[in-house]
Parts: C-alpha cells; structure tokens; sequence
C-alpha cells in the first residue's frame, strides 16, 4: 500500500469516528418526526389494551388480617383511581388489573400463591410481612420480578427485589434509643428494656436498641421475648420490672402490645413505652378495643406519615379515598400506607412507559431512576438508585391523642447519632407533625371489634393484629 493511500484510509477511519457514518444524513428535525421507539413489554402487560396486571400478596384471613384487611383496601383505592382517569399517575389510557391472593399470613401458602401468579404479572405491588416475603427472595431473582414488601425489615432494603417503602426498624430502634437519653436529661437516668418477637422483626429492633444503648453507655438491663399469639405477659412484665428497667422498646405486634401494656398497668408497672411502627394499630384508638388509659405512658416511633397529617400530599390521598373507598372503609394508617407504596410503584410504571420499556428488566431499571421521591411530600425522600436501598434515615416520637383520635409531637424526625443524613430532600415538616387527623369515628382506624376489660388485653378477632412487618 502506498504512502498516499495510506493516509487517505486514516483519513476516512478518523471522519467516521469524529462525525459518524460520512452516509449519515438525518438531521435533527427529522430524529424527533421519528416514529416513537415500539414499547417493550414482558409479562403482565397487555400494551393493546394498556393494562398492567399487578400481584398483590396479603392476609386477610389469617391472624394479620386486622392490618392485611385496610392494606388490601390501599391498593384497591390506588386502582380505582387510575382506573377512572386524570390521575396522572400513569400515561393517560393505562390501567391497572389487580391479581390478589390470601397467604394468611403463612409462608408456605405465600410461596404458593407466588407461583400461581408469577407469570401474570409485572411486579407484586404487595407482598405482606417479613416473614412471607423472605421465603420469596430467591425466586423473585430467578424470576426477575420485584415485590413491593409490607415490611420495613432492614432486610427488604439489603435485597434489591425487594424495595422498600420507608425507614428500617433499625432506624426506628436507634432513633428510640436517642430519645429516651434525651427526654430523660442522661444516659445514667435510663435503663432500658425491649420486649421483641423472635423473628426478623424482633432482630432488627433488638440490633438497632442495643447498638444504640452501647454509643450512649446505657445499660440495657432486660431482654424479653414473645410469641406471636401470646397473651400470658405476667414472666415478661415481671422481669423488667425486677430489672428496673425505665424505658422499654415494644418490638413487637399489637396482638403484644395491648396485653403488654394491660399486664403492665395490672401489676402497676409504669415504665416509658416506645414501640415501633408495626406496634401500633389505629383501632387502639378507639376504647373499646383496649381502655385509653393503658397507654398514658405509650409513645409511638415513626418514620412515615398518620392519618390526616398536614403534609403536601396529604389532601390527594384522602381524596381519593373518599372517591373510590369501597364500602365499609374506615381511616387506616396500613391503607394509607399501602396506597404510598403503591404509588411508588407507579412512578416507576411510569417512567418505563415513557422510557418504552415496560419489561420488568424495564421497570427495575425505572426504579432505580428514582431519587428523592417523596408522594407529592408525604413521606421523606426515598431512593432507589443505590443497593442497598436508602429509603429515609430519619425517625420521630409521637404520643397518642385519643381526643383526636390522632398524635401529638414529641420530638422531631431526625437521624440517629452517629448516622449518616438523609441523602437528599428534606424530610415532612416536624411542624405539620400535630395536624388533626379527620374527625369522627372514621378517625379511629378499621377498629378491631372484641371486648376488652380494663387493664386486660384485647378480644376478639382483630385483637390478634399482627403488625405489617
């Protein structure tokens, strides 16, 4: 080859490389008047009649049923309210079809269910308590399939396929912990005890509560455990009252929680009661369930809105409710919660359409997009652009007014000591923190029906509540 053609072929290789193919001739223009990208689609996505059929895995039979019931109801309004147009929640025209199953909160039926629906569906919008969604994990990676846990379980965050919708109960237990130093002046003034299920739950509540009690030099003087189910307290009670422990974490289920607390008062043992989210019930709200007095010493740790906050965001969900509730809805904590995850979800739905790509590769990839989202500023920003999930740091202490039927402020969100800020956003104003909750009975929750006897733990079927952990 000689010199001159030489050169003249270097010539040719550097223009194709600097401006493209010399044959390349579209301009600008002429790429937008293109013809949109043909949508991608997989499982559980009908693109002709722009459905998504979503998985939904709850209890509602089964001793979580009083949590699972209003959960359910949470992505039923969520439906609805797209299914009826102008929410703009997906692309105008998409639908949703909802494919729902009872575990009954029993792994074994959860993996079944899994597998009756796995292949009709795009993603599982639900997927209720910990210890359903574990057994789950390795074939959700197998499948490539992403289920949206009811379940703050350090583990949901660890796991990418399963995404979570707010702070860990670490982060609750940890924040719980500050708290009590605080509010007691010094750490010599707390000996702290904690009540936990034994399960994944309870581990976390534990980790979080001791880890946290050694970076203050507390003494943690009594570790309790207990059943799902359980209702004998009196051993439990008895030993953090021998161990004189002033400040005990409820890692526990509000199946626990009312004869914890009904015990407590019976043999007139007073500690600082912090429980974690899934201690709670709205129905505690109400006095028939469990006497108002039980819980003058109870405080709540929160990382996530209540019913009827004042917060951005607040006034869409509870319109929507009134709109597409279907009959028998009360005001729920676990539906307005379920109806935030569920639209979660959604804005990743979403931005895989307009990405034209609705694939679940498709849709895990949109959710990793997301950064900072916060429902319109109901909940602190949550991220999905990093493994493990960061969704939300920060944590609040709340007390229960049963006036309202709402909560009153005790100290603000804030990260843990010695913790890592939020990575972006800010989180739901402290200040919006004592808004009132919707007046009225529909104020006190989805009340579990059962009698309950001064100082005595709730009866009845929805006593049994398990939390949605």
């Amino acid at each position: 080859m000689t010199v001159s053609r030489t050169l003249s072929l270097f010539a040719a290789i550097a223009l194709v490389a600097c401006n493209g193919s010399p044959e390349s001739t579209t301009t600008p223009e002429e790429a937008a008047a293109a013809p949109p990208k043909e949508l991608q689609a997989d499982f559980g996505v009908d693109v002709a009649a722009k459905t998504l059929r979503l998985g939904v895995l709850n209890d509602e039979s089964g001793p979580a049923a009083a949590i699972g019931k209003p959960y359910a109801i949470g992505k039923r309004v969520l439906a609805a309210q797209v299914n009826a147009g102008g929410s703009g929640l997906l692309p105008d025209g998409w639908s949703i079809e909802l494919v729902e199953r009872d575990h009954g909160y029993n792994p074994q039926q959860s993996v079944q269910a899994y597998k009756e629906i796995k292949d009709d569906v795009l993603f599982l919008a639900t997927s209720f308590g910990t210890p359903n969604t574990l057994p789950l994990v390795p074939m959700l990676k197998t499948d490539g399939i992403l289920a949206f846990p009811a379940s703050l379980s350090s583990q949901m965050a660890a796991e990418p396929h399963t995404p979570p919708a707010g702070p860990s109960y670490v982060v609750e237990s940890r924040r719980a912990m500050d708290w009590a130093v605080e509010s007691a002046g010094a750490a010599s003034a707390v000996k702290a005890g904690i009540v936990y299920q034994k399960d994944d739950y309870g581990k976390d509540g534990l980790g979080g509560w001791k880890s946290q009690a050694e970076l203050h030099g507390v003494s943690v003087v009594a570790e309790q455990t207990v059943a799902p189910g359980q209702k004998d307290m009196t051993a439990v009670i008895t030993a953090l009252k021998d161990a004189g422990a002033t400040h005990v974490l409820l890692t526990t289920l509000p199946s626990a929680t009312g004869p914890i607390l009904g015990t407590a008062a019976q043999l007139q043992y007073g500690p600082v009661w912090i429980g974690n989210t899934p201690a709670w019930i709205d129905g505690f709200f109400s006095p028939d369930v469990i006497p108002s007095a039980v819980f003058g010493n109870y405080h709540q740790l929160l990382g996530l809105p209540y019913w009827g906050e004042k917060v951005p965001g607040m006034d869409t969900f509870m319109a929507a409710f009134e709109a597409h509730k279907p009959e028998g809805a009360r005001p729920d904590f676990y539906t307005m919660m379920s109806y935030v995850q569920g639209a979660i979800a959604l804005e990743a739905a979403k931005r895989a359409i307009d990405n034209r790509d609705i694939t679940r590769g498709g849709f895990q990839d949109a959710l990793s997009g997301i950064n900072g989202f916060t429902a319109g500023g109901m909940i602190q920003p949550l991220s999905y652009d990093t493994k493990p999930y960061v969704t939300g740091t920060k944590g609040r202490v709340l007390k229960p007014d049963f006036e309202a039927s709402s909560w009153d402020l005790v100290s603000d969100y804030a990260d843990p000591l010695d913790a890592k800020p939020a990575p972006s956003g800010e989180a739901p104003s402290g200040e919006a923190a004592s808004g009132e909750a919707a007046s009225g009975e529909a104020a006190s929750g989805e009340a579990p029906s059962g009698e309950a006897a001064s100082g005595e733990a709730p009866s009845g079927e929805a006593a049994k509540a398990e939390g949605a952990e």
